[in-house]
């Protein structure tokens, strides 16, 4: 499952969760972001237990993603105890954010 966050939950659902969290920030509008989408809910199937997952619309939560210094969507972040500890940019292949998912699993 894939949670949607924003400005107001991004504290609780993604810095203070006790498994490392996948952020997808994305937007409606972004041609690449829709084709990561599929990948980050399969991951999501897989990594149940592991990890929690998440999508943070970028036009809806602006606060986060000047907080993180998004500049280009999709960007995948994995949070572990509070703090980024990995990032990729761009559509990536699957291959590419299971191993960063990974190394903090």
């Amino acid at each position: 499952m894939v949670h949607e966050v924003n400005d107001s939950n991004f504290k609780d659902v993604v810095l203070s969760a006790e498994l490392p969290a996948l952020v997808d920030f994305w937007a409606p509008w972004c041609g690449p972001c829709i084709k990561v989408s599929p990948v980050v809910e399969k991951l999501a199937g897989e990594y149940v237990g592991k990890a929690h997952f998440c999508k943070i619309n970028v036009d809806e939560a602006p606060e986060v993603a000047i907080n993180y210094g998004i500049r280009s969507i999709p960007t995948l972040m994995v949070f572990k105890g509070g703090d980024k500890v990995n990032q990729v940019i761009g559509a990536v292949p699957e291959s590419k954010i299971k191993a960063m998912l990974d190394e903090h699993v």
